[in-house]
Order: C-alpha cells, then structure tokens, then sequence
C-alpha cells in the first residue's frame, strides 16, 4: 500500500464523508483504477443517505466490489468511471491508460480484475460513462415490460431511469407512451426524450382510455409508493405493472380490493441485479450492457447529467438531492 486514496461513506443518515485512505496496489491478476468520475444514484443513494433500507440487507450479493451490508458506515455507489495507471503481472499491458466503467463505491482508486471493467467507447465522454447503469437499468425493465405492437404503456417517475426507459420506448410502434411526473421541467424533457404525452399524477388519476378501458403497461420507477397505487388504476384487464421502483423500508399501501383482484392485473418486480429466468436463454449482462452503451449513444443520455460536484464537497450532492428537482444525476469529480 502507498499513500494517498478518498473513499465515500455513508456515515449514518443524513451524513457522508470522504475519508483517507491508503492507495491499493494491484494484485497480479487485477488493474488500478484511477477515478476520473464517478455517478451518483438520486434512488437508491437517495434511500441509502437517508437511512431508508435495510441495514441487516446485503449491499449487492451479484457484485463483488459491493460488500456488507447496508450496516452503516458503508460504502456505496456503482458508476465509476476511470483509468487503469497500474497492471499487474499477470495482466495484459494493453490496459494501461484504456478508460474504464466500473461497478465501485466512489472512491478515487481502486483494484479490480480486468474481467470487472467496461471499457468506454472513444465517443463517449467520462461523465456520460457514468449513465451506463441507468441505460442498462432501462434496458432490463423494458425486457420485462415486453411492449407489444400498438399498446399503450405509461411510465411513471421521470427521474434519470425514468427518462432513460421513454427513450428505449419510444422506438416501439405504441398507440401511446404516458409520463408521469409531478414536477413540470422532468415531464418537458420526457417529451424531449419520446413521450406521446405527459401528465402529472392528479391528471393520470382522472384519464381513462377505451376500447378497450385502461392502459396495457405500467412501468412504476419514480421511488413513491403512492405513483404504484396510481398505476393500479390507470391499467385495463389482463394488464401488467412493472414495479421498478425499490422503496428501501417505506411503507406502501396499495388498494388490491376492487379492480386489481377481478381484473387479473399482473405486478411484477424488475431488478438489474438479475436477468429473468424467462430470458436467460438468450440474454447476458455483456448482451444487455452492449445494449445499453448503444442506449447512452444514441438517445444523447448525457443530458442527464445535470451537476457536477467536487469529491472533497460530497455532503453537498446528497443535500442537494433532497432540496432541488432539477437535479437529475450528478457526477462526482476527481483531482
């Protein structure tokens, strides 16, 4: 180990801090990382800051930078993006210097096996990279949705997952594609991104649609529990909802006594962790990842990077997440 590393914790809710820490050095089959940037989660770090999940929970069993649990102080984050400075023996010299996307807590250093690393296509800027979560997060709830020909689906939350899902969707022949988002500037950019129409949640609850009633899909990523009660009554019979969304330890009560139980109203969870065994046969990670580069690239997602903020001034980002509706994804820089 040689000095000079920083390293986020989330110390407790409501509180973060970059602390020192010695610089790894590479084992003989693994790369140092150097972080250029690195992108922050306004869902799940959101939850995370503000000590809604469950601490006894594992960060991220299918990720093997992510350890623990979610028991703080933690370490978190998975969207770095960095060079390789060091290689060790028993890695190819055709890594150094390459710019890679990574899976990591923020931090400004870093070892990983090459095996671990995404590397970034030259037309793609280092803060763009860091959307490739969110673009791959899209990609698998679209999978999930499994959109059909002339169907009307609506999306609800127009946060970065939100957006980046109306892009994918929008190159499928729908009838319509909703968005809902209380807040007027998100539901400007949904159009921008693809939306047929856009709504908030007051106006989806007084929509109806015929022949036949309802809507065909839902796709529920905007991290309330009460937009998934909404979903409920805005889909037809023999519809599906794809709940995106994690709510962490927020309490969600949703009304299953009327329509939802006679209508066979299909509720399903989707989760990036995972492929669904229904795909499996024929989908990757590396396959959905692929897709999710050409997402980033051909649907300009950079836009959603709204901030960026020095790694020393970290506390900063959080506080803003939770004050400003203009933040959409920030992106922590590195000396």
């Amino acid at each position: 180990m040689t000095e000079g590393a920083r390293v986020l914790y989330f110390e407790r809710p409501g509180e973060v801090a970059v602390r020192e820490a010695p610089r790894p050095t590479p084992d003989a089959d693994e790369v140092l990382v150097e972080t250029v940037v690195s992108g922050v989660s306004p869902g799940t770090e959101l939850l995370v800051y503000e000590g809604d999940v469950p601490q006894e929970m594992a960060v991220d069993d299918t990720i093997d930078t992510l350890e623990g649990t979610f028991g703080y102080p933690v370490k978190y984050g998975y969207a770095a993006v960095g060079r390789v400075t060091a290689t060790g023996a028993n890695v190819d010299d055709g890594w150094d210097g390459e710019l890679v996307f990574a899976f990591n807590p923020h931090q400004s250093h870093f070892t990983v096996p090459p095996a671990q690393l995404q590397p970034v296509p030259e037309p793609v800027d280092p803060a763009t990279a860091t959307l490739f979560p969110t673009a791959e997060t899209a990609v698998n709830f679209v999978l999930d949705a499994a959109p059909r020909v002339g169907e009307r689906v609506v999306v609800f939350g127009a946060g970065p997952i939100g957006l980046a899902t109306t892009a994918l969707l929008s190159t499928f022949p729908l009838e319509t594609l909703t968005v809902v988002d209380p807040v007027a500037e998100r539901r400007a950019l949904a159009a921008a991104f693809g939306a047929t129409a856009t709504k908030t949640p007051e106006e989806i609850r007084h929509t109806t649609w015929e022949n036949p009633p309802g809507v065909d899909c839902c796709i529920e990523v905007s991290g309330n529990p009460e937009a998934l009660d909404d979903a409920i009554g805005a889909v037809g019979y023999d519809s599906r909802i794809v709940v995106g969304s994690w709510y962490g330890t927020k309490p969600v009560e949703l009304g299953l006594g009327g329509r939802f139980h006679r209508e066979r109203v299909d509720l399903r969870s989707s989760q990036v962790s995972t492929i669904a065994p229904s795909d499996r046969g024929r989908w990757t990670k590396d396959r959905r990842m692929a897709r999710a580069i050409d997402l980033v690239q051909e649907h300009d997602l950079g836009r959603l990077v709204t901030h960026t903020i020095p790694f020393a001034d970290a506390a900063d980002a959080y506080e803003l997440l939770t004050t400003d509706d203009e933040v959409l994804t920030t992106a922590f820089t590195y000396d």
